[in-house]
């Protein structure tokens, strides 16, 4: 098997070759080849080592070889945190389309929000020199995205705020968002409402919405209100079993992803709650779960074709200079309601 031996450069930052990994890791070079193309025998031990090494000095051979090079492999690399998610399975396929017109081809890795896979695919994806990164993924460790923005390669965040990053972000306006759900149930005069959302930063976005909506309405706000979770069905589920032990019953719920939504309905259906006569729901996403589910579900949209082919479209421009990398762009969201939302008894 071939092997690009090469030098990363940074700018000015030092020059890092597969002689430093072997002379540091105190073995050959041709070791140093058998870790990085995962061949030959060797101990444990010794590719563990290697692998340490490797990552401390932030060696990274295919990603080496095209900087020198010049070439582009017309290939993005995107990370979602599950993909089994309507929202996440559908943005994909969007971006997927854009990249395919703008002829490139996308990796995808589903990371289920844990921190080996996060850095495991980050390597994975470096090391078959993708010329960009779209990452939907929170992230355990910042400073794995912050080396891949040291390294040159363009990165945009989709679905969450970049932080102090300086790189570009796509996502929906999720205060907004949250506030539209919580005075659409208001109006309707739901005063006991629960939100169920997840340790998500879009989540936190969408609670401060909801609280905002209570305050503007006039009424009061406490953290009781408030469970988190994860998303799924069946966690959806076990929040609606908790909220049927509290002493005063909320008549309506908001969710915060269409999920968890969808788990509500099927729980109240178990215990015989009439939607939206006892208990009215409402999403946020809009995946195709929310007109499939009966009662249809009454959801916060997000515009998940145009946010798809802007994050793609903004990568594009990134890898090739044409605009510049840090900017916060927010998509309006849009109430779509349903039969899952009704007027309090």
């Amino acid at each position: 098997m071939l092997i690009s031996i090469g030098l990363m450069e940074v700018g000015d930052k030092v020059k890092v070759t597969i002689y430093d990994v072997a002379e540091k890791a105190g073995v050959s070079i041709a070791t140093v080849s058998k870790v990085i193309n995962n061949t030959g025998n060797m101990r444990d031990t010794t590719r563990q080592k290697v692998m340490k090494v490797m990552e401390e000095l932030n060696y990274f051979p295919s990603v080496m070889a095209s900087a020198l090079t010049g070439k582009k492999t017309q290939t993005l690399g995107l990370l979602v945190p599950d993909i089994s998610n309507p929202f996440f399975s559908e943005m994909a396929r969007t971006i997927e389309d854009r990249a395919h017109e703008r002829g490139l081809s996308v990796i995808m890795c589903s990371t289920d929000e844990d921190e080996e896979k996060e850095k495991k695919y980050l390597e994975l994806l470096r090391r078959k020199q993708v010329d960009g990164f779209i990452i939907a993924s929170s992230f355990h460790d910042k400073k794995l995205l912050e080396n891949i923005k040291n390294s040159g390669i363009p990165l945009v965040m989709l679905t969450q705020d970049a932080g102090s990053l300086g790189v570009t972000s796509v996502s929906v306006d999720d205060f907004t968002g949250g506030f539209e759900a919580t005075s659409h149930l208001l109006s309707l005069g739901h005063q006991n409402i629960v939100i169920i959302a997840e340790q998500r930063l879009s989540s936190k976005m969408r609670i401060y919405g909801f609280r905002e909506a209570y305050e503007t309405h006039g009424y009061k706000y406490n953290d009781e209100m408030v469970l988190k979770t994860t998303a799924s069905i069946e966690n959806g589920k076990k929040c609606l079993e908790e909220i049927l032990k509290k002493k005063e019953r909320p008549s309506a719920i908001f969710a915060c992803n269409d999920l968890i939504a969808i788990g509500v309905i099927q729980g109240a259906r178990e215990h015989d709650i009439d939607i939206p006569r006892d208990l009215s729901i409402v999403g946020f996403d809009n995946t195709i779960l929310a007109t499939t589910t009966v009662p249809s579900l009454t959801t916060v949209a997000q515009p998940i074709n145009e946010m798809g082919k802007k994050v793609v479209d903004v990568i594009v421009s990134n890898i090739n200079n044409e605009e510049p990398n840090s900017e916060r762009i927010l998509f309006k969201p849009k109430l779509m309601v349903r039969d899952t939302s009704g007027a309090k008894a």
